[in-house]
């Protein structure tokens, strides 16, 4: 059986529903508890391995009788449960398709190269993607953001981006290249406090900016209309907004 698009309709507008009433119910306990509102936000993995913990902990330290939940998703996963009214705010790249939900700028940064230092690209200044595509490569989240954005780009040079090995995260992305197993694509500025102090025997891990237009990345905070957010959420997605007009 397949529901008819007027099913479809009441399953969306039913989650809403429900989602609201589950948040209503978290607050009033919260409230009851001495918690003034509570606000959940989702998050795509680089942005959570980033800046987002410490901009939310700033938020904290001024708003200390509010809770946050931070939760991780995949982009397309992020932008789903903000439209469905089960989570507050959502932050992620903003590749991902989020017609029709309100955006704000949050931050950017810049895809970069990771491997080690005796590697024979190692003592280029900056790279671009065409180098690395003769070289073992580990892939970070298959079928993720990043992965598809590769893909791409090998294909409009008309090759293949075929890594040598997947990894699920940041983190075993760089445990991947420390062995020297490969080279990595990862978030510049996400990577380079883990890259930069990794000591592997004589040898030392390193980033190289990706010198492509494509390898910025733009990242953004999307959430329903004004009206259906508590002032909690909106104060935390306006603190964020100016936390990526910040430098640093």
């Amino acid at each position: 059986m397949e529901p008819t698009p007027a099913g479809h309709a009441l399953l969306r507008q039913s989650r809403e529903l429900l989602a609201a009433m589950e948040r209503m119910h978290a607050e009033l306990s919260d409230f009851a508890a001495g918690v003034q509102g509570s606000v959940r936000v989702v998050a795509s993995a680089s942005v959570l391995a980033g800046w987002l913990p410490d901009d939310v902990a700033a938020f904290l330290a001024h708003h200390p009788q509010v809770r946050v939940t931070l939760d991780e998703r995949a982009g397309q996963e992020v932008v789903r449960e903000v439209r469905e009214g089960a989570a507050d705010l959502g932050v992620t790249w903003d590749r991902v398709d989020s017609r029709g939900l309100p955006q704000r700028p949050y931050r950017r940064d810049h895809l970069g190269v990771a491997m080690l230092a005796d590697h024979p690209l190692a003592q280029r200044a900056s790279l671009r993607f065409a180098d690395l595509l003769d070289h073992p490569q580990v892939g970070i989240v298959p079928g993720g953001l990043l992965d598809r954005l590769l893909r791409q780009q090998a294909a409009l040079l008309g090759r293949d981006y075929v890594p040598r090995m997947q990894v699920a995260s940041l983190e075993a992305g760089a445990r991947i290249v420390a062995a020297g197993l490969g080279l990595a694509i990862l978030p510049f500025e996400v990577a380079i406090s883990r890259v930069g102090s990794t000591q592997v025997g004589a040898s030392r891990m390193l980033l190289r900016p990706l010198a492509e237009d494509w390898a910025e990345r733009r990242l953004i905070i999307v959430s329903r209309e004004d009206r259906w957010l508590s002032a909690t959420a909106r104060a935390l997605a306006a603190h964020l907004d100016g936390r990526g007009a910040a430098p640093g």
